[in-house]
């Protein structure tokens, strides 16, 4: 017998191979979250019983498909007990000790703050006489409040992710003390960066406080506007990019350590800023990606952005069922899939240098992304996004990667190294608040789901052979023109509660009456007006409309409807007739 004879009948008597179990792979991975968000939004009760049966399957059979479905069952699970948690608590008056689970906003009524009153939370309100004590906490804190608790004002899905049960009145604060170790390590870092930024001028003091730790109580609403106006809204608190800026930052360090000590210390990182910055929706999704990369980094099997994406979704979902109902959590997985999946592609079929082509891909993928939660919540998407974010962005980011430490040593070194650290962070700050002004100005409209629809065709198009491909470009022009192009021709009277918008003869007056001035901004914004001839104002907050208004249009004249004179007022082809104490009259003067 000859050796090659030999070999088949000593291959039959070794043992079969094992089966190669089939791996998680990419879309396998999506199919995951997706079973995931779905389990969770589904909520459906399950007893604990059958959820760890469906855990001790998955962990037996071990197949990509399996998995799927129990994720999805122990997502609804324990979702339904999520929800079955937030019982609203009984109406009554109380007098304990609760713990800060978020920084004291300031509303119109006072202070207002989510806190934990034994296992559960409720949303805590203080009027300017109580909040003294409250505005000057931080989240970790602990106060003692005397009070009345009261269940959660009906229609009010935004406290679900938040897990708010109730509210409680405040009638008076006291601080108790400043909480656990890890929030008193935190907030002492908030406040010696908060110090550093002290020399600062308004708004580049409230602009870095939110670009750099996540806190927005102090940008002042014309500026939030702007910033929304100009599709930048992400950049005026801390998001998932900040992540990475911060772990690019201290990569000089991680760098150079094994995979062990790489994990342990990007982890802490990611922990500490998460603290930091108070575990934003977008931050929690950033974190989970970096901890999902480092760690198969470091078990050997690194998987791409798409991959760590999904396995981040799922962890979190399971981890906070209810986060699937939060605004912001839903824009940051929606921007980052769309960003994985088209953002190369688009760059792709984009002509032109390959730097801007690359922008102008992440840019349109993000939009993309967004457009599910952001089209039917606000009506569209804006055009000048497509322009302000590639300006912006990059400029952002470099004000926390410079910030943060400058911010460090403004603290320690005081007022005149503060000069010289945060010289540039205020001029990268001016430009960022330059380009969202500017942006916010030009009435270019907003992007509905025909507009993106059209985009979306004229970036197919541009991928096709001739003559398919010399359509691209007029489609896409078209669609990104008529939202503008829908402006120019406004109706001669326009309203919303507490604003009329007149035009007629090239000339245009605005009346407010009571509406506030943030509102005011962004229903002027959306009727695309580019002058205000005449602005009539009436009630408590005319100055501050006033005000708010100037900043982003030339105003010709205003009028307090409450102090004027009678008068009669003709701006092109309108007549004013003031006569108090009865309202303004508008009317088109006649032939």
């Amino acid at each position: 017998m000859t050796e090659t004879e030999a070999t088949p009948s000593i291959l039959t008597t070794l043992p079969p191979a094992p089966e190669a179990r089939p791996q998680l792979d990419d879309r396998a991975a999506v199919v995951l979250a997706i079973g995931a968000w779905v389990g969770a939004a589904a909520h459906r009760p399950l007893p604990v019983i059958g959820m760890a049966a469906a855990a001790a399957v998955v962990a037996l059979l071990r197949r990509p498909m399996v998995l799927v479905v129990g994720v999805t069952i122990v997502a609804s699970g324990l979702a339904a007990r999520s929800h079955a948690g937030l019982r609203p608590v009984a109406a009554g008056p109380w007098s304990g000790v609760v713990t800060l689970v978020s920084d004291p906003a300031p509303t119109p009524f006072g202070w207002r703050a989510d806190v934990r009153l034994g296992g559960r939370r409720v949303e805590l309100g203080a009027d300017e006489a109580a909040g003294g004590s409250l505005s000057a906490a931080l989240t970790g804190e602990r106060i003692r409040v005397q009070g009345r608790l009261a269940p959660p004002r009906p229609g009010s899905p935004w406290l679900v992710p938040r897990h708010v049960v109730g509210r409680l009145d405040a009638a008076s604060i006291d601080r108790v003390d400043a909480g656990t170790a890890p929030w008193r390590a935190a907030n002492r870092f908030r406040r010696l960066i908060e110090s550093g930024a002290a020399g600062m001028g308004d708004p580049e003091r409230s602009l870095y406080a939110g670009f750099v730790l996540g806190d927005d109580r102090d940008q002042p609403p014309e500026i939030v506007d702007d910033f929304r106006g100009a599709g930048l809204t992400h950049l005026l608190v801390v998001s998932g990019q900040n992540v990475a800026f911060v772990l690019v930052l201290v990569s000089p360090l991680t760098s150079r350590l094994g995979w062990r000590g790489r994990w342990v210390a990007t982890v802490a990182v990611i922990v500490a800023f998460g603290v930091v910055t108070r575990f934003e929706p977008s931050v929690l999704r950033a974190s989970a990606m970096a901890a999902v990369a480092v760690t198969a980094g470091a078990l050997g099997r690194p998987a791409g952005s798409l991959r760590t994406l999904a396995l981040a979704v799922t962890g979190v979902v399971l981890v906070d069922p209810l986060l699937v109902h939060s605004i912001g959590f839903q824009l940051s997985v929606g921007a980052s899939l769309a960003i994985a999946l088209l953002a190369a592609r688009i760059a792709a079929a984009v002509p032109g240098p390959r730097v801007l082509a690359e922008a102008l891909g992440v840019t349109l993928a993000a939009q993309f992304g967004v457009a599910p939660v952001l089209v039917p919540l606000a009506g569209g998407l804006p055009v000048v996004s497509l322009l302000a974010n590639p300006l912006a962005v990059p400029v952002a980011g470099l004000v926390t990667t410079w910030g943060l430490p400058a911010g460090v040593a403004a603290a320690i070194g005081g007022p005149g190294v503060a000069a010289v650290v945060h010289a540039p962070t205020e001029l990268m700050i001016r430009w960022v608040a330059a380009v969202a002004r500017v942006s916010a100005s030009l009435p270019l409209g907003t992007l509905g789901w025909p507009h993106l629809a059209g985009v979306a065709g004229a970036l197919v198009l541009a991928t096709r052979r001739p003559p398919l491909r010399y359509l691209a470009v007029p489609i896409a022009a078209v669609s990104l023109l008529a939202p503008a192009a829908d402006l120019r021709f406004p109706p001669a009277e326009w309203r919303a509660p507490g604003l009329v918008v007149h035009r007629s003869g090239g000339a245009t007056v605005v009346e407010a009456d009571g509406v506030r001035p943030a509102d005011a901004l962004e229903l002027l914004r959306a009727t695309g007006i580019r002058r205000i001839d005449v602005l009539l104002v009436e009630g408590r907050g005319a100055p501050e409309v006033t005000r708010i208004v100037r900043h982003r249009w030339p105003v010709g004249r205003v009028i307090d409807a409450a102090e004027a004179r009678p008068q009669r007022i003709r701006v092109g082809a309108l007549v004013i007739t003031v006569a108090p104490p009865a309202p303004p009259d508008v009317r088109v003067r006649p032939p």
